[in-house]
Formats: C-alpha cells, structure tokens, sequence
C-alpha cells in the first residue's frame, strides 16, 4: 500500500523539456508559498505559547488567539498544498496504477493524466467558487472577532485559500499537460495496444457513469451508494484520494439537489469552512513535535536505554525495541516515523548480536504501531475531528490500551524466545549482547541525559490534556516548543535542518488537512442521502447487536487496510458507521481505540501492508526481502487481532479513566 504519490507524478526531474520553463516558475511559487506556510504554523506555535504564558503567570490571555488560529488553518493549508503535491505528499493508493505505469506506460499516461485533469478541475472549482466571497469580504470590510475587543479582516485569510487553490490547479495542470506530451512520446507498450484501449474505456465508463448518475433522476440512497461505489474504484485504481472523495461527492450532491451550483457551494463550505476550527490547529503542531524530536534522535536514545534495562532477558533486544518505540511514540504519534527510525537504529544492533533477519525487522515494523495508538496520536486527533469526540478523551482512553498492546508484545517475543527461539535467532546462534554496548548497568547520568527531558515533555504535553491545564491545541503548541528546545540542546539543529522540519511539518499538515477538507464534503453527501441512517435502520431491523455489527466492521477494516492508508480508511468509514455504532449504543470513545488499533494492522499486512514498505525502504539493499519482513510482521498483526478483540468485549479497558 504505497500512497505516495511521487511514484507516478510528473515533478519537475521528469517533464519534457518544453515544460522547464513553466515548471521553474511553478517551483519558486510554491516553495514561497510553502515558506510562508511553515513560517505561519511557526509563529502560531509561539502565540499559543505566549497566550498560555500571560494566562497562568499574569492572568492576561491574549485577545484572539483561538480565532486567529481556526482562520490561519485553511490558509497555511492551502498555501503548502502545492509543495505537497510536487514532493509526493498528495496521498494516493498506487499499488494497482504503478505496475501498470511501468509496464504499460502509454495506457499509464492516459490514466495519469485523467487523475490529473480531476486535480486541475477540483482546484479550479475552489478557486472560483471562492473568488466572490474574497471579493465580497473585501468589499464589505467583513471581519471576525468582538468589536472593542479584537478584530481582524477576514479577506487576508480567503486570499490565501484562493492564491493557494490557483497554484495548485496550475500544478495539476502543468502535470495533465505533462502526462499528455508523455503518451505521445513513450514506445513502451505499442506491441500492447489493448492495454491503452482499456484505459481510455475505463475512462470512458467512468464519464458515462457520471452523466448517468446526474441525470437519471436517481433516489437519493442509490446515488449516494454509486458515488461511494465510484469513489472506492477510483481510489484503488490511483486518483488522489482527495480528489476521488471530492469529485464522487459533487456529482452526488449535484444528483442529488439537481442542481451543480449547490454542490459548488458545499465544496467551497467544506474548503473555506471544515477545518477553519482550533481544534483542527493541533495537527500541525504535533507534526511538527514529531519532526524536531525525530531529529533530536531520541529513538535512538531510547533505545539504548531500553537494550541496556532488558539485557538479561532472552529476546531482550526485541523487547527493548517494543518500549523504545511505545516512548518514541509518546512524543511522535506517528507509526512510519517509528518505522523508519528503529529500521535504522534498532534491526543492525539485532542482527549483529545473533537474530534472525526476520524477526529483527518484522519486531521494527510490528512495534512501529504504537505510534499511532499511543497518544498524543495523530489517527485519534483525526478521529476525534470526525466522530466531534473530545480529543483529550480519546488520549486519556488510550494510554491503557497502547500499554496493553506493548505488553503484549512484549509478552509474544518471551514466548517465541522460549518456545520457537528458531523464529527469533539466527541458525546455530543464540543472541548475545556487546559488553561495551548492553552489559553496563544504565547509570543515572545516562538515563538523566538521554530519557529525561523526553519524560518531561511527555509528562507536560499529556499531564497539561488529563489535568485540563491545557487543551490538546495548547498541549501541541507547548510540545512543539519543548521539541524544538530539546534539538537545540543536542546539538542536532542547524538552520538548513530546521528550515527543511518546517517546509515538512507543512507539507504534510496540507496533506491531511485536505482530506479533512474532501472527507466534510462527502459527509455532506451522506447526510443529504441518508444513507447512515438507512444503514443503521438495516442493521437494527436485521437483528444485528454490536458485537456482530464489530466482527463485520473489524473484517472490513482489515480488508480496507491491505490496501489504502488508515487516515484515508477513517475518512470513508466513519461517516457511515458511527451512527451505527451510537444506534447500537456503543461509546464512540472506546470504538476510536478499536478502531484505531484495527486501522493499523492494515499496515503489517500483504500484500501492501505500508510499514513494511517503509522498513523495506529504509534498509541497505539485499538486508531483507518483502517475504522476510511480512514473515516477520505475522506474529504481531495476530497479537493486535487478538488485543482488539479483546477491546471489544471489555470496553471498560479503553474507558477505565475517561
């Protein structure tokens, strides 16, 4: 499940030579804007900081704060989507598209530049959708906040999703121009001429399903069903899923209403409107905790001091793996960045000290779960936003889970140390640990050097969300600041690096943030077809429980899992389940912890299981095949089958502190 996009974009290193020109310009626009976006997210970083100093040290909050924050959201978004796009961000599900781009690379062409062109059409109807609110805020001086208090204008921040929305079409653009200069010059697949047929009658049926589907004077459920259905075919065939979710969701609220206007105004709404909250403020800021600790190589101390406490253990070195990464994702929140990081610092020190190459990289790419579970997690903000659950809450309901599920870990590698040590160490060895590197004793100067200031911040970012000192907006801001002060002090930032974390906490902020944005407008979608409803009604009136509507709802998940990513699997299945669940009377709390986990085992399983691509990347070549690393990943995608179950049928466990 590759969902990158740079395997089958047209960046600047492969447009034909006639596009240099427009591509150059292209590139200094959007590394501007991109500066200007990181800079922002930055400086809102600092003003939530100070607003947090002058409330508690001199009871002076700063006016406007919460407002400048949700109104700054679609703007830095937008302005970094462009950069997003050109550096591979824009997520896609390309595991089914790349091998025919490289096989068959005119009929790739075509579909390239069909995904493309839809890019070029959804940013161009943003743009122009938006143009006269821009116009009419500018015009009536329409602004946000109390008068006599603090006000601002509200048409600075229109014209930065507007610029934003312009750029980003002219990408798309630029990339369907390029796409089409390619099918004319590429002789990959003239001996294969049926293959650039069916590409352009896929193309084909997908146009005729359209018209079809505005015209036909469909009941609302049907249309609703289509467009999902249309939407899950052109996600798994290599649309942006962005695009997918937007495009789909248009034309069914255009079947829908009957009329095309209304749906462009949903999909300004959703671009202008969805994500211009505070809460939606914390995304960036925990990105960009994440990014300065990763560089600060806190997995790396973490995980000395976890191989150094578990030495005497056999299996140790796994073990310690799992608990470097349960920290790691303490401060990260993200499960690739902890696949990437241990691939690096943990899988050599395994194999040079006697295990097997699969277990010392499947242990990496099991582990590297924990990010997303264990707070403050990236997927449960996202699921918070979605579900309108309390962001704190879903923390708080984690921490016992996430610890339960690194236990259980733990527990499977003391178990196969001890009854399949074959699995565990190489042939003919038994694992050992350098006396220069394991056997000293961890001295408190060590542990004070290397693991305190990460406690600390731990204990600040999520003791400030359990105690209600801070909001989980406030908490990312006081965590990205903490980050920052920490890679300082290691000496690991320079200005290039720490330039390039903000150009990258940007670019991926845009990246989930539009989705956020394609994701309201399919809500829209559903609501207006009641299709949640419908299907809560089925499932009641078919004599379903919970506990049957989990069993189908995990087999789905795990389905879903094998072959897009999980923010992406949120994003089409919850709308449509959680009214179930709630009609069911299950706790939406306690189903984002299941779903959460359930989400994440698609990233341990074939054939496009994301984390294992990610410690397959990351390795030297020939270290380890894919066969090797899904080998090695099994036992631990069957341990959070088996923890998610039991999730299920104790909620109490997920809901104990909330």
């Amino acid at each position: 499940m590759t969902t990158n996009s740079n395997v089958a974009d047209a960046t600047s290193s492969d447009h034909p030579p006639l596009l240099n020109v427009p591509d150059r310009f292209l590139r200094i626009g959007s590394d501007l804007l991109a500066t200007t976006s990181s800079i922002w997210i930055f400086v809102i970083m600092a003003v939530i900081c100070a607003d947090i100093v002058m409330r508690s040290l001199f009871n002076q909050p700063l006016q406007g704060v919460p407002e400048i924050v949700a109104y700054s959201v679609p703007s830095y978004v937008f302005l970094a989507v462009t950069s997003a796009i050109r550096a591979g961000r824009f997520l896609r599900a390309d595991f089914l598209y790349a091998p025919v781009l490289e096989r068959y690379p005119r009929a790739g062409a075509v579909l390239e530049g069909f995904f493309n062109l839809a890019g070029t059409w959804v940013f161009y109807e943003i743009a122009s959708g938006l143009w006269p609110k821009l116009a009419e805020a500018w015009r009536t001086a329409e602004f946000f906040g109390a008068v006599g208090v603090f006000t601002a204008p509200v048409w600075p921040f229109l014209a930065t999703i507007f610029i934003g929305a312009c750029l980003a079409g002219l990408q798309f653009g630029l990339m369907t121009t390029a796409s089409t200069i390619r099918l004319w010059q590429v002789r990959g697949d003239r001996q294969h001429p049926l293959s650039l047929f069916a590409a352009l009658a896929f193309i084909a049926v997908l146009v005729a399903g359209g018209y079809l589907v505005v015209s036909s004077g469909l009941s609302p459920i049907t249309v609703g069903f289509v467009a999902i259905g249309g939407m899950l075919l052109l996600v798994l065939a290599g649309v942006h899923i962005a695009t997918g979710l937007i495009l789909l969701s248009f034309i069914g609220i255009w079947a829908v209403r009957g009329n095309p206007e209304i749906a462009s105004r949903s999909l300004v709404l959703a671009a202008a409107g969805s994500i211009n909250s505070y809460s939606f403020g914390v995304i960036p800021l925990f990105i960009l905790m994440g990014l300065f600790v990763d560089i600060a190589n806190v997995g790396r101390d973490a995980f000395a001091v976890a191989a150094r406490l578990a030495r005497r253990l056999k299996g140790g070195l796994g073990i310690a793996t799992v608990f470097a990464n349960a920290v790691f994702a303490a401060i990260t929140g993200s499960s690739i960045a902890s696949a990437a990081v241990f691939t690096r610092v943990a899988t050599p020190q395994m194999m040079l000290h006697g295990y097997s190459t699969r277990f010392s990289v499947g242990v990496v790419a099991g582990s590297s779960v924990l990010g997303m579970l264990i707070p403050p997690s990236l997927l449960l903000i996202v699921y918070g936003l979605i579900a309108e659950v309390s962001v704190g809450k879903l923390f708080i309901a984690a921490v016992l889970p996430g610890l339960l599920l690194a236990v259980a870990f733990a527990g499977l590698i003391m178990g196969m140390a001890r009854f399949s040590p074959s699995f565990i160490f190489a042939a003919g060895q038994q694992a050992s640990a350098s006396p220069a590197e394991l056997d000293d004793s961890v001295s408190f100067r060590d542990f004070s050097s290397k693991m305190m200031p990460i406690m600390v911040l731990i204990a600040v970012v999520l003791g400030g969300i359990y105690t209600g000192f801070f909001t989980p907006t406030e908490s990312g801001a006081i965590g990205a600041a903490g980050g920052l002060v920490i890679a300082v002090l290691k000496g690991a930032l320079d200005w290039k690096k720490f330039s390039r974390i903000l150009v990258e906490a940007a670019q991926i902020s845009a990246s989930v943030l539009v989705l956020i944005v394609a994701a309201n407008l399919y809500s829209r979608l559903l609501t207006l077809t009641n299709i949640p409803q419908g299907v809560a009604e089925w499932i009641i009136a078919a004599g379903f429980g919970l506990a049957a509507f989990l069993a189908i709802y995990l087999l789905i998940v795990i389905v879903l899992g094998m072959f897009l990513d999980s923010v992406s699997i949120m994003l089409i299945l919850l709308p449509l389940m959680l009214p179930v669940v709630s009609s069911l009377g299950g706790d939406l709390v306690w189903f984002g912890i299941v779903t959460t986990i359930a989400v994440e085992i698609g990233l341990l399983t074939p054939p496009f299981g994301l984390s294992v691509y990610v410690v397959k990347g990351t390795l030297p070549p020939g270290m380890a095949t894919l066969n090797d690393i899904f080998i090695g990943t099994l036992p631990f995608a069957a341990m959070m089958l088996l923890v998610t179950i039991v999730l299920m049928v104790f909620p109490w466990l997920s809901l104990v502190f909330v």
